[in-house]
């Protein structure tokens, strides 16, 4: 855990005076021109045989080797694409599978977004209720108190969070944001192809979709930066219609759109996720980014396993160079 004593001197970049997370994201996409957040889902079969072998040697074909060979991998990727992006988003599950060791991989993977001043949006899904709720929203956007003191635990800037129980397993969580300024995103319409088993049903005349989206904006309106809402929504790439609806009953919601690349999603799909200035989404791709070195089109650029970082580089500059032409297309 990260420690935080009440007279801790505040961040020096203005983002502990009074300024919100989701100021900061909007600040940095400007500042980068990339609405795109990397995935930070490391598979261990993503990872170079060569890191493998080195963590192996060293703490054994264990969860702690496997750890280990994932913080290396990750620690690359992000040297490698840390000026080019606002944003990265850790999927905690891929972490959680290797047990304490693989969390320990998530801390220290946070903590070095941070370092490298990145926006951490916490891709945990979590949803439940009241205490429990509560605790989730301490534990991964809060403070809580031990004693005389006080401490951060995971510590992201914005978590992802599952709205089926409704508002009570949304208000904790909205409450840690206002006190510290962070941020949520809801689960709206997902990029997966069963989401419509549910969120496509049809209830008084609107898709169940539309009646999330229609909370999230009821959710966030009293919980606003300078432009948008600390209350975000995920939609996914894969429904552009659904998400050219959804712009539209949540105007000051920022969108996280999974989906773009792996799974079927490209720039042009993406246009109407976007607000007329360019702004109101941010992208993600995971291992389109972190794998990108297995792809074909990148192996002819001369990318091997032993420069893979140099992969995820390029593929984010495609990325970025892709949405940007869909935008300015429109």
């Amino acid at each position: 855990m990260n420690e935080v004593f009440a007279n801790q001197t505040l961040a020096e970049d203005g983002y502990g005076k009074g300024k919100s997370m989701i100021n900061k994201l909007v600040d940095k996409i400007k500042k980068t021109g990339a609405p795109i957040v990397v995935g930070l889902d490391p598979m261990l079969d993503y990872v170079p045989e060569q890191i493998k072998a080195a963590a192996f040697s060293e703490f054994g074909e264990t969860p702690a080797g496997a750890a280990e060979a994932i913080w290396q991998y990750n620690k690359a990727i992000v040297d490698a694409t840390y000026d080019l992006i606002p944003a990265v988003k850790p999927q905690i599950a891929m972490y959680e599978q290797f047990g304490v060791e693989g969390v320990k991989t998530f801390q220290k993977t946070v903590d070095y977004c941070h370092e490298k001043d990145l926006v951490v949006i916490g891709d945990v899904k979590r949803g439940d209720i009241g205490s429990t709720s509560a605790a989730y929203a301490t534990g991964h956007l809060g403070k809580v108190q031990i004693g005389s003191k006080v401490y951060a635990g995971f510590d992201e800037d914005f978590a992802t969070v599952n709205p089926y129980l409704g508002t009570d397993g949304i208000k904790p969580f909205v409450d840690v944001c206002k006190e510290q300024k962070k941020g949520i995103f809801i689960l709206v319409k997902t990029s997966n192809p069963s989401s419509g088993e549910f969120q496509d049903r049809i209830i008084n005349g609107k898709p169940l979709y539309e009646h999330v989206g229609e909370k999230v904006a009821e959710w966030g309106a009293d919980c606003m930066g300078d432009a948008y809402s600390y209350v975000g929504a995920v939609v996914g790439a894969t429904y552009p219609e659904q998400g050219k609806l959804l712009r539209k009953v949540m105007p000051k919601s920022f969108i996280l759109v999974p989906g773009y690349g792996a799974q079927g999603g490209k720039g042009a799909d993406l246009v109407h996720f976007f607000n007329e200035d360019g702004l109101g989404a941010i992208v993600n791709s995971s291992r389109g980014i972190i794998a990108a070195y297995k792809q074909d089109v990148y192996k002819e650029k001369g990318i091997t396993p032993e420069n893979f970082a140099d992969a995820s580089r390029l593929a984010v500059q495609d990325m970025i160079a892709d949405i940007a032409g869909a935008l300015a297309s429109r």
